[in-house]
């Protein structure tokens, strides 16, 4: 067979992203919470870059390793890249002491991510805990940005203590907007914190939305997800409409090193957002 040269090319080009880092250059670095940043990167030869929200790229730093990392910035802004990183290892640790003008490399994107495209014409129920607002954050640009593909749009949130709230001006940015029902929960709270109290699950009972034409998209601790789960099925929300993403012991980022194995799946292939009907089984099993 006869391939075009262009075609060719491009072929070659996206096997080498697969495997190859390419170079970007740190533009911006802001501090979230005592121990969670935010980079954000702009390719450093000047191409456009692409993603789907709840895609992960496998972020570089140079002689020190690499480590997956949910894409957190609009998919609406082809110029960058935004990740927003929990320092907990010593991949995690090294991003976090980059500034303006670092170089490191992308692997990717990987991954399937939300199926915002699929829940057009449903209610959007979105709901995080901790730094699991980073990966949905996408999902919400997606669904703001395509505002009347959707009916209800809501957002619901919990944190461990209102410092560790993530993203808090842009929570309150969404919460202004009509269009859009935001909640917002702590574990634990001082005598300065006026609003909920309570696990993220306690939000769902009263939230506003259909659960005959709902789709959810969960991120958080597994335990978190495993119950939040359980609460929208409670709710009435069929299980092929849950999804979650399941963010573990990622590698390679193209199923070869076996690293990320979960039953049957590969996290970084198959994943790491699956609808709840295709995981059930596998949710809360310490052998896998």
């Amino acid at each position: 067979m006869v391939i075009d040269g262009r075609e060719e090319n491009e072929r070659e080009l996206a096997a080498v992203g697969l495997t190859v880092p390419r170079p970007f250059e740190v533009r911006a670095y802001a501090k979230e919470t005592y121990d969670t940043f935010t980079l954000d990167l702009v390719p450093a030869d000047g191409g456009p870059v692409s993603f789907l929200p709840g895609q992960f790229n496998m972020l570089y730093v140079f002689g020190v390793g690499e480590a997956p990392i949910s894409v957190s910035g609009d998919p609406a802004k082809p110029d960058r890249l935004v990740h927003t990183i929990r320092a907990v290892g010593a991949v995690t640790r090294a991003l976090g002491r980059l500034r303006r003008g670092d170089a490191i490399g992308v692997r990717g994107p990987f991954g399937a991510g939300w199926p915002v495209a699929d829940a057009e014409g449903h209610d959007l129920v979105i709901a995080a805990g901790g730094i699991g607002l980073a990966p949905l954050r996408p999902a919400v640009y997606w669904a703001l940005a395509h505002r009347p593909a959707y009916g209800r749009v809501v957002v619901l949130y919990g944190a461990r203590t209102p410092e560790d709230i993530l993203y808090p001006r842009e929570l309150e940015r969404w919460r202004s907007r009509f269009d859009l029902e935001v909640e917002v929960t702590v574990d634990r709270a001082g005598t300065g914190w006026l609003g909920n109290v309570g696990v993220v699950t306690t939000l769902i009972g009263r939230a506003p939305f259909d659960p005959r034409r709902t789709v959810a998209m969960i991120c958080g601790p597994e335990v978190m997800m495993r119950f939040t789960a359980m609460e929208f099925q409670k709710r009435g929300v069929p299980s092929p409409n849950i999804h979650l993403s399941m963010e573990r012991n990622m590698k390679c980022g193209v199923g070869l090193c076996g690293h990320c194995q979960w039953g049957p799946h590969f996290i970084c292939r198959d994943g790491p957002v699956f609808a709840l009907d295709r995981i059930a089984g596998l949710l809360g099993k310490r052998e896998i």
